[in-house]
């Protein structure tokens, strides 16, 4: 059956004026309502912070006062963008000498958060930290050069810890002075803290097996 074109050609205008009609009806509906731009960030009436869900998860934070340098929340990092360093210092104390996370690795997972034995380390309502340097991404939260004594637990636990997000804004301000150089250190010590895992792991095979053999060729009591 042969298709009339004029009906054809028809049916496409009445398509295309009412598809226009239906466009206009919205626009001339919007123009009569107040505006709801927002001027992100200088012009809002709260902080765009504020307005975010209490779990929301943001930048990572550590309190290093109450911090056990236990180093679970290192090993629980799926991405490693989190660096620990522990050292003595000229008394021979032990103290961390660097606690640093990565923030542009960093996939906010909220895994080194929960064994955490006080609560040092945890997930915030920040995310404002745009930048054209991504070494000014590395939050740094001992200072270079600082030392700091590990706490204990039950003294930690009755500590007063800094509103949530404090810390973090802290330290997004202060990378921006001293992330010259950090991100290669970084890299370098998750990269040497990889490699002996892996030969750790080939060892001890080869442990269990020399083990075994030991016991297998070792004589035994009442043989003769």
């Amino acid at each position: 059956m042969t298709t009339n074109p004029m009906t054809g050609y028809f049916r496409n205008v009445w398509t295309a004026s009412s598809s226009i009609f239906e466009g206009m009806v919205i626009t001339l509906a919007n123009m009569l309502r107040k505006p709801t731009t927002i001027q992100y960030p200088d012009r809002v009436p709260v902080p765009v912070v504020d307005t975010l869900p209490e779990r929301y998860r943001g930048f990572l934070e550590a309190d290093v006062n109450i911090c056990t340098a236990c180093k679970l929340c290192e090993q629980a990092c799926p991405v490693s963008c989190i660096v620990i360093a522990v050292g003595k210092n000229a008394e021979g104390a032990r103290g961390m000498t660097e606690f640093a996370i990565d923030i542009s690795k960093c996939m906010y997972c909220g895994l080194c958060v929960e064994p955490c034995p006080t609560g040092a380390i945890r997930m915030t309502a920040e995310f404002e930290a745009a930048t054209e340097n991504i070494d000014h991404l590395v939050l740094r939260y001992v200072p270079e050069g600082g030392f700091v004594a590990p706490a204990k637990v039950k003294a930690a636990l009755e500590m007063a810890s800094p509103a949530r997000g404090l810390l973090a804004r802290a330290a997004v301000k202060r990378a921006r002075v001293d992330a010259a150089g950090l991100r290669t250190a970084l890299e370098a010590r998750a990269e040497a803290r990889a490699v002996a895992a892996r030969a750790a792991a080939v060892a001890a095979p080869a442990a269990e097996a020399g083990a075994a053999q030991e016991a297998g060729a070792a004589p035994v009591k009442g043989a003769e």
